[in-house]
């Protein structure tokens, strides 16, 4: 059983992404769940990695993992063209999907695999895990209690060091880009004030920058937004930056709050909240933001516990991204054939 004491979650792994290891085999363990099984294309991979990460056996193929009647949890980390297609088959095996961000290629798609998790009547769930960590909820918390009064103004920022030229971020088949990898969760963040600001947010403008060498695949992307409040939003991603930048910064009419570090508050835990009264740092705890998701996904698929993200949550952030990729001029990301 599980640390809370119910069932553990059966999971298997789609390939053997790096991510993984802190994405979900830590928080597993943390919570008493099993790793059943891991699928790769090259099965050499999926041997190390489930040797290495206490994963119970390695399958040939990714349909294989879709039919093992153990798996009832399926973990998505492929690269982001894969998301879609293998998102549509898990919930037509039957299987619950944890989903790296974004859940697809591009809004239609992602429209098709909620679908697909409605007709299945499985839990679909992306995994935006800086939703869950204290620092993102205490920043929605300092809007609710009124202290940073009304918002007037959100900046998201999300930039890392370029990734190596051959990896399928800098790839326009398989929906590479830094609005996919990297801005999507500021857009995420964003979306997420709506309650603070009289609703969702509608895409002012986009500009875009292209990465050299890799046609309509941008290499960083900025975006303007407004709330229906009035209140304004930027969303700056950059995927060749000269370091790592995740912070967030919300501006209301009696003060500010900025997180540092926003995507990964484990490795930094701090808000700055800025008012008339006073300047002060409050730390939130350096608890993994993976941790958090997956003990709320856990509750969701065992208990029925509402979850603030869902198939209609990852349709309306896919909306948004597609919305800036047509203003940059880029258009929204190709759809990638299904693959074993």
């Amino acid at each position: 059983m599980s640390e809370s004491g119910r069932e553990p979650l059966r999971i298997g792994i789609l390939g053997a992404a790096r991510i993984t290891e802190r994405s979900l085999v830590a928080p597993a363990r943390a919570g008493g769940h099993r790793l059943v099984a891991v699928a790769a294309r090259d099965r050499s991979r999926a041997e190390a990695f489930a040797s290495a990460h206490g994963v119970e056996r390695t399958l040939g193929s990714y349909a294989e993992l879709l039919a093992d009647p153990e798996v009832d949890v399926v973990y998505n980390p492929l690269a982001n063209g894969l998301h879609g297609p293998w998102n549509l088959a898990a919930p037509a095996a039957g299987k619950h999907v944890l989903s790296e961000k974004p859940s697809a290629s591009n809004a239609t798609e992602a429209e098709e695999v909620r679908e697909a998790a409605a007709r299945s009547g499985t839990v679909f769930m992306e995994a935006f895990h800086y939703l869950f960590h204290p620092v993102t909820r205490r920043l929605h918390e300092l809007l609710a209690s009124g202290e940073l009064g009304e918002l007037r103004r959100v900046e998201a920022m999300v930039a890392t060091p370029a990734p190596e030229a051959a990896d399928p971020r800098w790839s326009l088949s398989l929906a590479g880009g830094a609005l996919m990898d990297l801005g999507c969760y500021g857009v995420h963040a964003l979306r997420m004030l709506a309650p603070w600001a009289g609703g969702a947010p509608r895409l002012l403008s986009a500009r875009a920058g292209e990465r050299e060498g890799a046609p309509g695949v941008d290499e960083w992307l900025d975006a303007g937004l407004e709330f229906p409040s009035g209140a304004t939003g930027g969303v700056r991603c950059h995927m060749a930056y000269d370091r790592l930048e995740m912070s967030m910064r919300v501006v209301g009419s009696r003060g500010e709050a900025t997180a540092p570090n926003f995507v990964l508050p484990q490795r930094d835990d701090r808000i700055v909240v800025r008012t008339p009264d006073g300047e002060r740092t409050e730390h939130l705890g350096t608890r993994s933001s993976y941790t958090y998701q997956l003990e709320a996904f856990a509750a969701r698929v065992r208990e029925g516990v509402a979850l603030p993200l869902d198939a209609d949550d990852a349709v309306a952030t896919m909306r948004l991204i597609d919305a800036c990729y047509e203003a940059a001029g880029l258009g929204p990301r190709p759809r990638t054939a299904l693959g074993g």
